[in-house]
């Protein structure tokens, strides 16, 4: 019984942080495109601020789903991350960015219901980081000089 109310949980942590990324994300290109439309600097420059805002929002995502494994990790019956890992929130942060980019080095290895999160990290980074490209290219085609 225990490990369906941990599957339950885990789930629904899974689809809130999910949700939280995604609005996040699609607020900050929201207001990216707002801002890039009013700005007045050479379009290379609009690019530049293009790209660093969704690095941010990237980095920030990452920290939203770091958090929730060093929580599970120093807490009973979530699982933990093994290997090279000293159970510091850098350590977590470090390997959710190696999941959000499905870069995943092997160094540190998710065990128990704690792995499930890891998952969706890795589907979730593949949707948000081809969204950004999206925006990109579409911010691109908008302010690149025509040849």
């Amino acid at each position: 019984m225990e490990s369906h109310v941990n599957l339950i949980l885990v789930t629904l942590i899974n689809v809130a942080i999910v949700c939280l990324v995604v609005v996040l994300h699609n607020a900050v290109l929201i207001r990216l495109s707002g801002l890039l439309s009013k700005m007045r600097q050479s379009q290379h420059f609009r690019l530049i601020v293009a790209v660093l805002g969704c690095l941010t929002a990237h980095a920030l995502e990452v920290w939203l789903f770091a958090v929730p494994y060093y929580l599970m990790h120093n807490a009973d019956g979530w699982g933990e991350l093994l290997g090279n890992f000293n159970g510091s929130l850098l350590d977590c942060v470090y390997f959710s960015f190696t999941t959000f980019t499905t870069l995943g080095y092997g160094d540190i290895q998710a065990l128990g219901p704690l792995r499930y999160l890891t998952g969706i990290e890795g589907l979730t980074g593949l949707v948000l980081i081809t969204w950004s490209a999206s925006f990109l290219f579409v911010e691109m085609q908008r302010y690149w000089p025509a040849r």
